[in-house]
């Protein structure tokens, strides 16, 4: 009787645990629809897309704080570890992922960025009462491979002449690179206050409004300002702040805080998959028997890694 008494409370635990990671999983089901509007906004310079979409999350979230009967800004009322996390994590990215684009070819920069679900996986063996598996790291591999195959087929020649290494674009690479280590490391440390009780996903706003300046003031420094001529793109740009570069960020956040980090990180292999899916089903990219070898390793590989999230709690 007592065993089975304390056996009890595991079953809500794991529940709540698939709720949030499904709740993550979101995220990346947006994050899929990112390159489809990107490229119907691309008459947008990079930056000032960013500062616009992340006015919009941050409205976003503050309304959604607001219906729920609370004042979202007490929440821009964070520690400083906090507040550096959050900027730093979402503008860091971002800064960094652009710059790589510029200094690198985007085949490169693009794979060498996708290292991020990677590294969440084997970053979250770092967490209190984390334990990394052998399916996690075979499974995080697994889609890294497939979104190899997936980013360098739209190189010229093969795997190896799209990944030759001109030492002109070693700064290229260092930003992907950094880009990929600064949303894992914000993932995971973003988990790791979520443990002590600190900066609530509503705090998320907050990091909006001033990664929203921060790409205002590098879009004024380096870019010219360029608005939509269309209602396509007008639509495509509010989309992004909506979705992949808006509520995205708010969901994730509740996702890695309070889910399974370690499936997160490798169902995140799925973005560039549907993203390209989704690309070749609206005639923007071609069609290749490739895509369904990345599909296999992608789909395989985050099935492989999400094993705990999925298979059922034995009696």
């Amino acid at each position: 009787m007592p065993a089975s008494t304390a056996a009890r409370p595991a079953l809500p635990d794991r529940r709540a645990v698939n709720r949030a990671t499904l709740v993550g999983f979101i995220a990346i089901l947006l994050w899929a629809t990112l390159a489809p509007l990107a490229t119907l906004a691309s008459m947008v310079p990079p930056f000032q897309l960013v500062a616009t979409s992340f006015l919009l999350a941050f409205l976003v979230g503050s309304c959604w704080t607001a219906l729920r009967g609370d004042n979202p800004l007490r929440y821009f009322r964070q520690p400083p570890a906090a507040w550096a996390l959050g900027v730093g994590g979402l503008f860091g990215f971002h800064f960094l992922y652009f710059m790589a684009l510029q200094a690198a070819p985007p085949v490169e920069a693009n794979l060498i960025n996708y290292l991020w679900p990677l590294l969440i996986v084997l970053f979250s063996a770092l967490l209190p009462g984390e334990r990394l598996r052998a399916w996690h790291v075979g499974g995080a591999i697994a889609g890294l491979a497939g979104t190899a195959l997936l980013i360098v087929r739209g190189g010229s020649g093969g795997l190896g002449g799209a990944l030759s290494i001109d030492p002109a674009h070693l700064p290229g690479y260092a930003a992907a690179l950094g880009s990929a280590v600064t949303w894992a490391g914000y993932s995971v440390l973003r988990r790791r206050l979520g443990q002590i009780g600190e900066a609530p996903t509503d705090a998320v706003s907050a990091f909006c409004l001033v990664t929203a300046l921060l790409s205002l003031l590098c879009h004024l420094a380096l870019e010219q300002t360029v608005w939509p001529e269309t209602a396509a793109g007008w639509g495509a740009m509010l989309l992004l702040g909506l979705g992949p570069v808006g509520a995205a960020f708010f969901v994730w956040d509740y996702g890695v805080r309070h889910g399974d980090i370690r499936a997160l990180g490798a169902l995140s292999y799925l973005a560039p998959l549907l993203s390209t899916l989704l690309l070749v089903l609206f005639g923007l990219a071609a069609n290749s028997a490739i895509i369904w070898v990345s599909c296999a390793l992608i789909a395989g590989g985050s099935l492989l890694a999400s094993k705990d999230l999925l298979r059922r709690k034995s009696s």
